[in-house]
């Protein structure tokens, strides 16, 4: 009787705050008010996870509202690969722990274009909500304790967002994607950005004439290291970095590394909070993306801050919020606002993007939490004198001299995330639940290239969420009567509103989801009148018709003719074999062809 009470308030509840609330979190933060100046909008709580249950799996398959991902990380020069066991919630925390392990993967050499076995001797993990929980527009905040030590550099910790049309780590869906937030038509550009605005013909269910893209919202990236004068810059180590990075980038005059940019060359009225040591990043202005032929490379840029902090970033939670407006359509407003504990950083207005003509994001984003190692943050640069900076492996010897000070007694390292909240202001059409929507669906698309969105193992992207099957002896191992049971097999099966193997996980799901119009891939026919097909089928019939009855009757001619020419001798003096050539054996076939292309397999 408690059970089934219990479970009638928990389906009330959720009807009333939303299918991606968690039910732990408390009523108080069901509703917050924007720290922008000027807003007095409502926000309401659209999501959250508070993390509170003890042991919860993210592996793929066990949670709906993150996957943790299985395999190696391309990007960034990295030295990790990331396993879902080393994410675990632990003590009400999201617990992302980077070890030293060793996982050999697949790698390829441009040089010689062929596959080896390498080896990479950090394991850690990514925990996305990629193609699950997505938003456009709102305020995200985090409450996070960063991993390792603030003195010591090599850890790279992030919380950040990611267009739903690119999957992070998995490169192949973020060429010619990632991150690009551009619409407008440009004939030179039309190489470089897969889904641009001079497109007239819609596909996969997208709007003609539509830029798209895969933007990035940074809102936390640290880097430790030891305190020290960085070159014009008044930030020291440790800081973190909050930044847009968008596409197409600045194409001329950009600016040069550890320097300040030029005037005029870069984005201008930029705004930075003066209750912190904020100031803008000149240690990463973007990425070109190098593609052959030439006319597919594209500059990316990063609008970024860094703001420095201590020691005690690293020793207890501290909340790092944005605020996220898109802009409204054919406008150049909309804004991007960081915060950390409730204190402005660093602002983009939609107007300062005029130099590239991108825009503040419009496509639904998914949530990212990670923590990643690479040569690119935080290592030793330049390689010391005498050091190859080709070896990263604590406890060989040869590698010393390219590690930071301090980095291989920073493991473990444990990057804990204490909850996840997002809210949206109430009756705002440009603030929007769901990875595929109406003005920007992702669905089909990613189910047309869905192979860029997975591994080689795999057969689908993500698998179906679990509602039980892990093994059992009581309820207990399956979260207790709250969540679960233990069946008389063995096995867990889930109360309604739990999810995974374990049913220790709360189901999320959207309240309003948009529904494409079919979702197969569909092609497009053509309407003609009644009277032009009846004609054109007899016609076609009749064309069938007569060209059999010529092949029928030029085989009979051949068939007499070679017989005749057998028995009279060799026409014209040449010889011939004393059998018949095999074309002489085959069967005459007729064909009314169509374009293969057309038909649906």
């Amino acid at each position: 009787m408690q059970l089934k009470s219990y479970l009638v308030l928990l389906l009330s509840v959720r009807e009333t705050v939303g299918g991606w609330v968690d039910p732990d979190t408390k009523l108080e933060f069901h509703s917050t008010v924007s720290l922008t100046e000027g807003d007095d909008r409502a926000y309401e709580l659209v999501f959250s996870d508070e993390f509170e249950t003890e042991g919860r799996s993210f592996a793929d398959g066990e949670d709906s509202r993150w996957t943790a991902l299985d395999k190696n990380d391309y990007t960034n020069d990295a030295l990790h690969f990331y396993k879902s066991k080393n994410v675990r919630t632990t003590n009400g925390v999201l617990n992302i722990t980077t070890t030293l392990e060793n996982n050999d993967y697949k790698a390829f050499n441009e040089k010689t274009k062929k596959y080896y076995v390498d080896t990479k001797h950090v394991q850690s993990a990514m925990v996305q909500g990629w193609n699950k929980f997505c938003l456009t527009g709102g305020i995200v905040e985090f409450s996070a304790k960063l991993p390792g030590k603030g003195s010591v550099g090599g850890l790279w910790p992030a919380l950040w967002m990611l267009g739903n049309l690119a999957r992070a780590t998995y490169v192949g869906s973020s060429d010619w994607v990632w991150p690009f937030s551009y619409n407008v038509c440009d004939p030179s550009k039309v190489e470089q950005q897969e889904i641009n605005a001079c497109r007239r013909v819609g596909h996969y269910g997208m709007q003609p004439g539509v830029g798209r893209g895969a933007p990035e919202i940074d809102i936390l990236e640290a880097m430790g290291g030891e305190k020290g004068p960085l070159p014009n810059t008044p930030v020291q180590r440790p800081y973190f970095s909050t930044s847009l990075q968008i596409a197409p980038g600045v194409s001329k005059n950009r600016p040069i590394l550890s320097h300040q940019p030029n005037p005029g060359h870069w984005y201008t009225d930029l705004e930075y909070g003066n209750a912190t040591n904020t100031a803008l990043n000149p240690f990463f202005y973007g990425v070109t993306l190098i593609h052959t032929p030439k006319e597919y490379t594209y500059q990316s840029d990063a609008i970024s801050a860094n703001t420095e902090i201590n020691e005690t970033f690293f020793e207890k939670m501290h909340k790092y919020r944005v605020e996220w407006e898109p802009p409204s359509k054919g406008n150049d407003d909309g804004y991007i606002r960081w915060y950390l504990n409730d204190k402005f950083l660093y602002g983009i207005h939609g107007h300062s993007l005029n130099i590239t003509d991108t825009s503040i994001p419009s496509e639904p984003m998914y949530l990212i939490m990670n923590t990643a190692v690479a040569t690119s943050w935080g290592f030793p640069t330049p390689c010391p004198e005498g050091c190859s900076c080709k070896c990263f492996e604590c406890g060989n010897p040869d590698c010393d001299c390219a590690l930071p000070v301090g980095y291989c007694d920073n493991f473990p390292a444990n990057f804990e995330i204490d909850y996840v909240r997002v809210w949206q202001a109430k009756n705002d059409p440009k603030h929007q639940l769901g990875c595929s929507t109406k003005e920007r669906p992702t669905e089909l698309f990613i189910k047309g290239h869905k192979k860029r969105y997975m591994e080689e193992s795999q057969r689908e992207p993500l698998l179906p969420i679990h509602f039980g099957g892990a093994t059992c002896t009581s309820d207990l191992d399956c979260g207790g009567i709250r969540h679960g049971s233990c069946t008389e097999r063995g096995v867990c099966k889930c109360n309604e509103g739990f999810a995974g193997s374990s049913c220790l996980s709360h189901f999320g799901f959207d309240d309003n989801p948009f529904i494409e119009y079919d979702n197969t891939l569909e092609v497009s026919y053509l309407l003609l009148p009644n009277a032009f097909l009846f004609i054109f089928g007899a016609l076609l019939v009749g064309f069938c018709i007569f060209f059999i009855f010529t092949v029928v009757k030029n085989h009979g001619d051949s068939k007499n003719h070679a017989e005749n020419s057998w028995i009279m001798g060799t026409p014209n003096g040449y010889s011939r074999s004393a059998s018949p050539s095999p074309q002489h054996h085959n069967k005459p076939v007729s064909y009314c062809m169509i374009d293969g292309r057309m038909i649906d397999d």
